[in-house]
């Protein structure tokens, strides 16, 4: 008999790296993957539709949630709306992340009551940990002022334990792949000096693909799942390099241009005992700015070194701290920043 697994958010950045390693698995698993239809998820799911039950649908639509829950032995919870986006429309938000997954839920409650529910949480719930690197899963969950995205996700967890369900909970460090971070005004609201744990969408799908087998060890847990010490850095270092791979040079942007608090990140104190039980840790630092590197072409690299003056000019032009003080924005500012 084959394990029924019913997959979330498949067409995005961990999702997709999922479904392709369930798809390896094919002799085991017979896969449902629910997604809303969007150009990008045509253009991903479409080839594997021969594999697997596709099914388009609406998180927020408690109907067809119920729809899919039926007969599943394992869900992987993984769609969400997140950062820009749940800050620009945090009712929508709200609505996917916390009441989608409700609906999630209830469906599993009344169709597969036996499903053994494995959500994907944030690093964000533990928030600045900027004078306190190093976390462990048991420490205090406190949000960053206006960081929407992780209420949601602390309010998601917490309809999850109080589901009666099986489940396990695996709070993501920093998701770097090739092309699910790009330069943008978002990224100066971290500190430069932030403690940062990468992990890849690769090593990612490969804890929820290899969870499914340790459902005893796993059920009520709640894990940080990190790259480990091979992975950490810090955030400057991280952008330093990541500038060079695109081809813009320096980080050389002014006094005041990133945010001095009011974050998250940091070093997962505990992460060696997902790994212990799962092993899905393949990738290193290293690793991915070689594939980061390679995954830019020369004639990028070249136009972005040509006009990286420009290309840095604009981005500064989205920085909220820098223009926060450039508008003598008292509110804002302290937001960002502690003493000016």
């Amino acid at each position: 008999m084959k394990k029924r697994i019913l997959l979330t958010g498949a067409s995005g950045t961990v999702g997709f790296e999922v479904l392709k390693q369930l798809i390896l698995q094919a002799d085991q698993f017979e896969i449902t993957a629910f997604d809303q239809k969007t150009k990008n998820a045509i253009k991903l799911l479409s080839p594997f539709e021969k594999q697997l039950n596709v099914v388009y649908g609406d998180l927020t639509n408690p109907e067809e949630v119920a729809k899919v829950c039926k007969e599943q032995d394992d869900v992987i919870h993984l769609a969400a709306i997140i950062p820009p986006l749940a800050d620009e429309k945090q009712e929508l938000a709200y609505a996917v992340n916390v009441k989608g997954t409700e609906n999630l839920v209830l469906g599993l409650k009344k169709h597969s009551p036996q499903a053994f529910f494995m959500y994907s949480s944030s690093i964000s719930v533990y928030g600045d940990r900027l004078h306190t690197p190093w976390i462990n899963s048991t420490d205090v969950l406190a949000p960053s002022l206006e960081d929407h995205y992780a209420v949601t996700k602390i309010e998601a967890e917490q309809l999850i334990r109080n589901s009666g369900l099986d489940f396990c909970i695996f709070r993501l460090a920093a998701i770097m792949g090739l092309s699910n971070h790009k330069p943008s005004g978002i990224m100066f609201h971290m500190p430069l000096a932030t403690a940062m744990e990468i992990l890849t969408p690769e090593d990612t799908a490969r804890a929820f693909v290899n969870a499914i087998a340790h459902r005893t060890s796993l059920t009520g847990k709640t894990y940080n799942l990190g790259g480990g010490a091979s992975c950490r850095t810090t955030y400057e270092e991280f952008l330093s390099q990541s500038f060079k791979a695109f081809g813009l040079g320096k980080m050389d942007f002014p006094t005041h241009a990133f945010a001095e608090k009011n974050f998250h990140c940091g070093y997962y104190a505990d992460g060696d005992e997902l790994e212990d039980l799962l092993h899905f840790r393949r990738d290193t630092l290293e690793d991915y700015f070689e594939k980061l590197h390679h995954s830019v072409s020369p004639v990028k690299r070249t136009l972005a070194s040509v006009f990286r003056g420009t290309i840095k000019s604009h981005l500064l032009r989205k920085s909220e701290p820098f223009n926060a003080l450039l508008h003598k924005d008292k509110k804002m500012a302290s937001r960002f920043f502690n003493e000016l």
